[in-house]
């Protein structure tokens, strides 16, 4: 059970959770067509636990191996979890990632794609997956760049037989978010993907904003990152 430690985990997370709605309703959007995505990266499973006891349920992760060592026991005591993928995925953690995880953001590229669609046939399981997009195409992240989303969107579908629903992006440090949060949306529009990956804790409101339907917060929730 969570300790005295992580008490204000609850406060946060409610405070977040009215920010979305506030956000939502300025947007002529329903509060509950955002989905918080509590990213519990670096934090043990006691602040977890804590978030759990606060009424959430879904739960965002970087990596596999550090999601392992902490989520199994997790889901056998909370069945009702969702655990999202939100980092870098490598292909050889497509099987482990795709045994574990519920929604996975970081489709990107077609090795990863052959991988994922390999693992599903194997574990007999299909997560949600999402389409991560380098959405100002900076070179040291992640993602497809965003000329090439339409082609390799349709390649996961015709190829490799799988089924994104949406999109995810992170925006460049320092710069405005709405435009490159626009731009994310368009590409979902007119592929026909429902799903948005797209804001954290410095600018989720804009995200809900633009449209996003998952929101990925971690700090504003759990307080610093752990190291």
């Amino acid at each position: 059970m969570p300790t005295a430690a992580f008490a204000p985990i609850a406060e946060r997370l409610a405070a977040v959770r009215a920010r979305i709605a506030e956000a939502a309703r300025r947007a002529g959007r329903p509060a509950d067509a955002v989905s918080l995505v509590a990213i519990s990266k670096t934090h043990p499973a006691a602040a977890v636990e804590a978030a759990i006891a606060a009424g959430q349920r879904v739960f965002g992760e970087n990596r596999v191996q550090e999601a392992e060592a902490k989520f199994p026991a997790l889901k056998a005591r909370y069945p009702d979890l969702r655990l999202h993928l939100v980092g870098p995925l490598q292909t050889n953690k497509a099987r482990n990632a795709v045994r574990l995880f519920d929604v996975i953001h970081t489709l990107d590229r077609p090795r990863l794609a052959e991988a994922l669609a390999r693992a599903m046939d194997q574990e007999g399981r299909r997560p949600t997956l999402l389409v991560e997009v380098n959405i100002d195409a900076e070179p040291q992240k992640a993602g497809i760049a965003p000329e090439a989303a339409d082609g390799f969107i349709a390649d996961c579908r015709a190829r490799w037989r799988l089924a994104p629903v949406g999109l995810m992006c992170i925006p460049p440090a320092g710069a405005d978010p709405a435009p490159h949060f626009a731009r994310l949306a368009a590409i979902a529009e007119r592929n026909g993907l429902k799903e948005l990956s797209m804001g954290m804790s410095d600018d989720f409101e804009i995200a809900v904003a633009r449209g996003a339907t998952l929101a990925r917060i971690g700090t504003a929730i759990f307080g610093p990152r752990e190291r």
